[in-house]
């Protein structure tokens, strides 16, 4: 039989109704014949309400303690499903990470699976049940509880769907696929229907929240392709796989960042800021872009991280003071906005409409980065949804006619 891999996101299993109607659905998987195998992460917000809970017993909690705290939140979601399924009649079963066979690196926050061994989840498919997965989490080769980070139970599914040759991987959700923008945000945002892997990977770097960056890079490189779907089955779905269709050039979506920090550091010797990438890098800090500026006598150096990763500036600004005696500035107040398409910056035509229609609305933006699949502005946080609006309308509602304009 084909193996279905479904993954369910914390809205789909936020109570115990919710659970019941993921329960109804993957009963009815298993009854059309497949093999069935479920990745759930926590119930609603429990995962923000267990690190807001660390937060408050240590301002910068001990990342392995963080991880053996959190990664209860889908222990819970996975044996209430598994319940939830026998009591419907069908055999199932429930495993956390490690205990089927997720092996990650030692990075205890933002973990990355290096090898999985899936070896009881096949023996219990063999014997015609229903394997319950813990997404988020695995174990590292020192047999410690690993996370992999915000929306890592999408590299669980996608990472599992490739160990057991799956012949489909489905993400459920709150929504029904990939919108242009995000639709609580902007109620004209379209429905996308296909994307490309490299698309995508750009669209959940840059702050959408529907894929895991991570997890599309995983089915990226073991050619698996993703159903974006809603998960109580209604609507459409969008497609993520190898390619699709798509004038080069064109934008396909925009992504926000509503708050992220911006770390720069000018050094007087020409030389990159090496301390600050090892503390960034000892803290377990990611960086989304970074520009170094470098002549013979001075370097500026500046990274973007999310602010998801430095929650509380107010405490990162005065580590940084301690370690780096002021020489190293935070800035905390500004939002990254992302026009995505594949060639966007083949010319500099998007560029240009970008800044002259920004322009046109009062906006200036603090910094731009571009790369071959992205333009992203850094605006101040308040800013963040009419930048938005103002871009879609630009670039997706009015593209065809914009750009005949802009040409001429």
């Amino acid at each position: 039989m084909a193996v279905w891999v479904q993954k369910y996101g914390g809205s789909s299993v936020a109570d115990e109704a919710k659970i019941a109607q993921v329960a109804e659905r993957v009963v009815a998987a298993k009854r059309a014949g497949y093999e069935v195998v479920v990745v759930v992460s926590a119930m609603g917000k429990t995962t923000d309400d267990l690190l807001a809970l660390a937060r408050r017993m240590h301002p910068d909690p001990p990342r392995r303690e963080q991880d053996m705290l959190v990664s209860v939140g889908e222990r819970i979601a996975m044996t209430l499903l598994s319940m939830a399924i026998d009591q419907r009649g069908l055999d199932a079963i429930s495993f956390t990470g490690s205990q089927c066979g997720i092996l990650t690196n030692d990075q205890h926050s933002d973990a990355r699976i290096v090898e999985i061994r899936p070896f009881r989840i096949q023996d219990e498919l063999a014997r015609g049940r229903i394997v319950i997965v813990a997404g988020y989490q695995g174990m590292s080769y020192r047999r410690e509880i690993t996370t992999l980070g915000r929306g890592g139970s999408d590299t669980t599914a996608v990472a599992l769907a490739a160990a057991l040759g799956a012949e489909r991987c489905d993400i459920y959700g709150d929504v029904d696929g990939v919108y242009s923008a995000d639709p609580r945000l902007l109620t004209t945002a379209r429905h996308i229907d296909a994307l490309s892997y490299s698309e995508m990977q750009e669209l959940a770097e840059s702050g959408a929240r529907v894929l895991n960056a991570t997890a599309v890079e995983y089915a990226k490189e073991k050619g698996i392709a993703i159903y974006v779907r809603r998960a109580d089955g209604s609507g459409d779905h969008t497609l993520v796989r190898q390619s699709a269709p798509r004038l080069p050039g064109a934008v396909v979506g925009i992504a926000h960042d509503q708050a992220v920090r911006v770390l720069s550091v000018q050094t007087d010797d020409g030389l990159p800021a090496d301390d600050l990438w090892t503390f960034l890098d000892d803290q377990g800090i990611p960086g989304k872009q970074l520009t170094i500026h470098c002549d013979s006598a001075q370097c500026h150096a500046s990274v973007v991280v999310s602010a998801e990763f430095i929650p509380d500036a107010a405490q990162c600004r005065s580590r940084l003071d301690q370690h780096f005696g002021g020489r190293v500035r935070l800035s905390s107040d500004l939002g990254a906005v992302s026009l995505i398409g594949a060639g966007i910056n083949q010319n500099f035509v998007n560029l240009r409409r970008c800044l002259k229609v920004l322009a046109e609305h009062d906006s200036k933006p603090e910094a731009v980065h571009t790369s071959s699949f992205r333009i992203t502005v850094l605006v101040p946080s308040g800013q963040v949804p009419k930048t938005v609006e103002v871009l879609h309308r630009e670039f997706i509602e009015e593209a065809l006619t914009s750009a005949q304009d802009f040409s001429d």
